[in-house]
């Protein structure tokens, strides 16, 4: 074999990689890569052009917004991503934020500090309901939102999802309730959880129209993508007044976050939110587990186009 692989960004020491590819696995960029392992590194034309042997892209993670898919097509390379490493992480993360705010477990840390001792047992949030009576609804129930409303059902949330693009029946699957039209999720659901790619139809989805469609009061959890959100500060007006009750948050529009109202507001710890708006820094796909098996499933792949044998998971086809 010839046909060299090159790791675009972000791994500093391919330890996993190099007892999978040996010296195949180069640290230079030349004509020889047949290869690209990719982290975040924007593969397009202008990228692609120091590579005129390329025969194949494999994304590390799940998101795939960053590879120009037709333009791979149309020069028959073939990109592939890595979506089943780390299922449980994200999904777990997900039911966590959910049982988070059902539960109101951030709030009563935020407004505890403020209790008297004399009433201390009595600070109860009255918004909040039994499991068995709250409703989550999942747009997307892919790997990861199908798993997510599994763990859901098991704590006993009712669970709802919407996703034109699932079979018939699939719901029965996940012992779920499926419903045809994105506003009746919105319309029935305390808990919106998104589990959607970033593609053009989803793309700034969530935006003020999105919001005002929802249950007054109810939350919205993101631990997707975070383009998918049109503009973080359209949760501040929305949080204000009770539109929403919480906004958890694993990803957001920009990474790492600009100034903006609501993300100074998040900042300074402003008692209003109280609890209401939780910031994670993109980390729920990551376990210790689940780094390696990326990684690896991702150099297995990447050998598997060297050896000219069909990839997995396989975004477009020359």
């Amino acid at each position: 074999m010839n046909g060299k692989v090159f790791i675009t960004d972000y791994i500093q020491t391919p330890d996993l990689e190099s007892k999978i590819l040996g010296n195949i696995l180069t640290n230079q960029p030349s004509v020889d890569v047949e290869v690209l392992l990719v982290w975040h590194e924007i593969i397009n034309q202008d990228y692609c052009k120091r590579f005129p042997n390329l025969k194949g892209v494999v994304r590390y993670g799940v998101g795939y917004d960053s590879l120009d898919l037709n333009y791979l097509a149309k020069n028959k390379i073939i990109a592939c991503n890595t979506p089943d490493y780390g299922t449980d992480e994200v999904s777990d993360t997900a039911v966590s934020m959910i049982t988070g705010i059902a539960r109101g477990i951030y709030r009563y840390d935020n407004l505890a500090r403020t209790f008297r001792e004399d009433s201390w047992q009595e600070n109860t949030i009255k918004s909040l309901k039994r499991n068995s009576e709250t409703t989550i609804g999942f747009l997307g129930a892919g790997r990861i939102g199908g798993n997510a409303v599994l763990k859901c059902n098991s704590l006993k949330f009712k669970t709802a999802i919407y996703d034109p693009f699932k079979e018939r029946g699939y719901e029965k699957l996940l012992n779920t309730m499926r419903v045809d039209e994105l506003e009746e999720l919105l319309s029935i659901s305390e808990i919106i959880s998104i589990h959607l790619p970033l593609n053009n139809d989803t793309k700034g989805m969530i935006n003020e129209s999105f919001i005002s469609k929802m249950k007054h009061g109810s939350s919205i959890v993101n631990t997707a993508r975070g383009a998918i959100v049109s503009d973080i500060d359209i949760f501040y007006d929305a949080l204000k007044s009770g539109q929403l009750n919480s906004v958890y948050l694993d990803v957001l529009p920009e990474e790492p976050p600009k100034r903006s109202k609501l993300i100074d507001a998040w900042r300074n710890r402003e008692d209003w939110l109280d609890g209401r708006l939780i910031i994670n820094p993109h980390s729920a796909y990551y376990s210790k587990e689940a780094y390696y098996e990326m990684r690896t499933k991702a150099a297995l792949n990447a050998l598997r186009i060297i050896e000219n044998k069909k990839p997995f998971n396989i975004l477009s086809i020359p």
